[in-house]
């Protein structure tokens, strides 16, 4: 029955889910890129920018998605001027949250980086940004991208939350096809067996990087 239902509908069910792994996928691009900055910002000796990431950081993680949702699709045409399409605005809203996360894996990360790094750097007259840029991230990038891949799964699933803005991703698709098709229950455990399937391969994919990374670690 489901084959059936699924033959008949695919396009709906495939053109949702293409949404859902794009917005994810950006989601955690420009978290990542956000969340570097947030995080250097936190760690700054400059007391008014740790400040600033300290309180983006508690507030975005302090209040609902949803809610930033709403924010970021009101309020942003309005300030802007500017048509926006839903799915961007979706997307920003999602890197917008996922950034404050993202922050805080890649500040845990650069402290778990030895002092001593930075100590020979500085020593050899590297400047601290320097440092900071070719030293010190790329191996905290290294031992948080297990993080990384965990948030991205996360990402695949709170995704879902675009739909009620009327982005066209998968459990939006699924609704639609709830309401051609007259049957409530039949498009929701394909939407759910989609997200199964995404979410089980990513976290598979996600534990054989870690493997990876601990046997390099190993072998060094």
């Amino acid at each position: 029955m489901y084959l059936e239902f699924l033959q008949k509908y695919y396009k709906f069910f495939l053109t949702g889910t293409l949404n859902t792994l794009l917005i994810s996928f950006f989601g955690v691009i420009f978290g990542v890129i956000l969340g570097v900055f947030l995080a250097l910002m936190k760690m700054s000796k400059f007391r008014l920018l740790s400040k600033i990431a300290t309180a983006y950081i508690e507030v975005i993680r302090g209040t609902p998605l949803m809610v930033q949702l709403f924010i970021i699709y009101i309020g942003l045409p309005k300030i802007t001027g500017i048509p926006i399409p839903d799915m961007t605005l979706g997307t920003i809203a999602v890197s917008l949250n996922s950034a404050a996360y993202v922050a805080e894996v890649i500040r845990a990360g650069i402290q778990s980086v030895d002092k001593g790094q930075m100590e020979a750097a500085r020593s050899l007259g590297m400047p601290y940004n320097m440092a900071m840029r070719y030293i010190i991230i790329p191996q905290a990038l290294k031992n948080i991208l297990p993080a990384l891949g965990n948030e991205f799964i996360v990402l695949v699933k709170e995704s879902a939350i675009v739909s009620v803005i009327g982005v066209p991703e998968l459990m939006y698709r699924a609704d639609t096809v709830r309401g051609i098709s007259y049957k409530p229950f039949a498009p929701l455990i394909i939407a759910a067996a989609i997200y199964f399937i995404i979410t089980f391969t990513l976290s598979k994919l996600v534990a054989k990087l870690e493997r990876r990374m601990s046997t390099g670690d190993s072998r060094v």
